[in-house]
């Protein structure tokens, strides 16, 4: 398979999409990452009656240079329309993201609360405290890129799909994108549920902070005792499912749910 530009794609960085009920889930990956990271997700909510979308973000699952030449509008975009798409397909919506992936969902969040169901994190970034960042915009121009961040995970044997590398100025871009983000969540109004990895690699305790000071929706964060930054592959990852689906039965309506969702009630 093959991305927009014929690129060929990395095993298992293949865009999904289930169908399903009239409750739709919208999940998006990290930086650097794939939805590979979100499959297991995915089929845990599709196995619900959910209708589940994830697309691949461009310049992602193909080679680290393809991302050179992308910004976070380029990877909003994605979003943003493919949640419009299911908003137009199904009568409740809920956005779930993970690292960067949680980044763009809050930003949607800021601009479409009225729309969304709920949304679901999973160590989301808003800020570093790594000195370096704030170089990454000069740095690109000489050294594009950096050690990559995929692949954080504590379960043994659980890779991820994603690039060995970091490109700097999207990492640039990215930061642009936590700045906006951090000045607007008092936007998100509706409901939140933000999981965090006790140990994390890659994205600090602060952005969770950020967060979760920063909503003026409800909002609920649970700690990952036994995972690393890609929670979604690794030993909590049946506690983001469950959680997530509890989440969606919470606020949904009850008559938009699938039979399989309300017998498991």
């Amino acid at each position: 398979m093959a991305d927009s530009t014929g690129t060929a794609l990395l095993p298992g960085a293949e865009p999904f999409a289930f169908p399903g009920g009239r409750v739709g889930v919208l999940l998006v990956h990290g930086f650097t990452g794939s939805p590979g990271s979100m499959r297991p997700w995915g089929e845990a909510l599709a196995a619900a009656g959910l209708t589940v979308s994830c697309p691949l973000l461009p310049g992602h699952g193909t080679r680290w240079q393809d991302m050179v030449p992308t910004t976070w509008p380029d990877w909003y975009t994605v979003v943003r329309g493919e949640f419009l798409r299911l908003r137009d397909e199904c009568e409740r919506v809920f956005v779930m993201g993970l690292s960067m992936g949680g980044t763009l969902t809050l930003r949607l969040a800021e601009e479409y609360a009225a729309d969304l169901a709920g949304v679901v994190t999973v160590n989301a970034s808003l800020a570093t405290e790594r000195r370096l960042a704030s170089l990454a915009g000069l740095l690109g121009r000489v050294v594009p890129s950096l050690p990559g961040v995929a692949g954080d995970v504590k379960a043994a044997g659980v890779p991820e799909v994603g690039y060995s590398r970091v490109p700097l100025l999207p990492f640039a871009s990215l930061r642009q994108l936590w700045a906006l983000t951090r000045a607007d969540l008092a936007r998100v109004t509706c409901p939140v549920l933000a999981y965090r990895s006790v140990v994390d690699h890659v994205v600090e305790p602060g952005s969770g902070a950020i967060l979760l000071a920063g909503v003026r929706g409800p909002v609920e964060e649970r700690l990952l005792p036994d995972s690393y930054h890609v929670a979604t592959l690794d030993n909590d990852k049946e506690k983001i499912f469950a959680g997530s689906l509890e989440f969606v039965r919470q606020h949904a309506a009850g008559a938009l749910l699938p039979e399989a969702v309300v017998a498991d009630a």
